[in-house]
């Protein structure tokens, strides 16, 4: 006697829509779309700087224009959005166990955004903003 297995149908393409975890956990990964392309841009400002002076003068151009500056705005936000969501899932990816007891989770997340914001502020140091 052979009967057929239950196979719940599961959409291809929206199985994340329905739970907010899931779309927490998409949206997340979305985000490596847009810092690969960031890296790409690294690449092609150091392709510029191999130049000589006057291309990367004329790329430096075409980055302070409106579409790179919406360019790089974007990139900023997911990259921020990656950061955040990371820091925030760190102590379930990541627990700290002292002895028999584990760190709480808020400490882990609280000492990643303090070396967020210290690592931050030596960037604007040293780029002369501070």
């Amino acid at each position: 006697m052979s009967r057929k297995p239950y196979v719940r149908e599961v959409s291809k393409t929206g199985w994340f829509l329905k739970h907010p975890r899931y779309m927490r956990y998409m949206s997340r990964e979305v985000t490596c779309i847009f810092i690969g392309a960031f890296a790409l841009l690294m690449l092609c400002t150091l392709e510029r700087l191999s130049k000589g002076p006057e291309a990367f003068e004329s790329f430096l151009a075409a980055l302070k224009g409106p579409w790179g500056f919406l360019g790089l705005t974007i990139v900023f936000a997911f990259a921020v959005h990656n950061a955040t969501s990371w820091f925030n899932v760190t102590p379930k990816a990541m627990p700290v166990q002292i002895g028999e007891e584990f760190l709480a989770g808020k400490y882990i997340v609280g000492a990643h955004y303090a070396v967020w914001a210290v690592a931050s502020l030596v960037v604007l140091f040293f780029a002369g903003v501070l």
